[in-house]
């Protein structure tokens, strides 16, 4: 995949540093326009959310650091991130959740009439996201989607369909690096603007409830999550948030 002229184009943007991992300075109004400047400058573009995992997951795993790196638009999806910034003095302005940043773009799609593909979840969480996002956004030009549970001898017609519908947004609502590896496709897709967007499909539609606006200002919206989901999560939060706390450690001591 040739990102030579996703390079040369790129404008210039004001980043924080957070543990090795390059980070917007916006906030969500600011990521909103970044965004919409992307969409319209009618080139392949790409938003990508960071969190506590993902900022562990990077040191691990350099094809999902180089999707990250080159993405246009990097945002603090998780406030413990934002605490990070501003604990190396290099403060982020605010917590850009990626839920609220794709109910953004959808509004601002409606408005503007994108074209809009999403990609991802299982068939019964897209149907009920879906009509949700219809619901709010009656004028909505969705002009495609797919569960993300395919097989992989299906992928080769997956990219096609997405192909021939061109979106200006394509929407992935899968885990990570899966997700990033679909993101960072996005040249060869044809696609104006990708953009992760993990389980917020799995909140549109119901089955999964967002932490109350004080508990995510507190930072501990993902012990809202595990308290939801323990079997799933336990693991994953108990060792990833433990490393990044060792990380972040190690970097302000050091």
């Amino acid at each position: 995949m040739s990102t030579t002229s996703h390079h040369t184009h790129r404008r210039p943007t004001n980043r924080a540093d957070v543990l090795g991992c390059p980070i917007d300075r916006v906030d969500i109004d600011e990521a909103v326009d970044r965004c919409r400047e992307l969409i319209e400058e009618g080139r392949t573009a790409r938003q990508v959310s960071i969190n506590a995992a993902k900022l562990v997951a990077i040191r691990e795993d350099d094809q999902l650091r180089d999707e990250v790196l080159e993405c246009d638009l990097v945002t603090a999806d998780g406030q413990s991130v934002v605490w990070a910034s501003r604990l190396l003095g290099d403060a982020l302005p605010e917590r850009v959740a990626g839920i609220d940043l794709m109910q953004r773009l959808l509004a601002l799609a409606e408005e503007r009439g994108y074209r809009v593909f999403f990609l991802g979840a299982t068939r019964q969480v897209l149907a009920r996201a879906l009509a949700t996002i219809r619901s709010r956004h009656p004028g909505l030009h969705v002009v495609g989607s797919r569960d993300g549970y395919f097989r992989p001898y299906e992928e080769q017609a997956m990219r096609e369909e997405i192909r021939a519908a061109a979106p200006d947004i394509l929407f992935v609502a899968m885990s990570s690096p899966r997700k990033e590896h679909w993101v960072a496709a996005a040249d060869e897709l044809g696609v104006g603007f990708a953009m992760g967007v993990g389980g917020s499909l799995d909140v549109l539609a119901g089955g999964v409830r967002r932490a109350p606006r004080i508990v995510q200002r507190l930072g501990l919206e993902w012990l809202f999550r595990l308290a939801q989901e323990p079997r799933r999560l336990a693991r994953r939060y108990v060792t990833t948030n433990t490393r990044f706390l060792l990380l972040l450690i190690r970097e302000v001591t050091g």
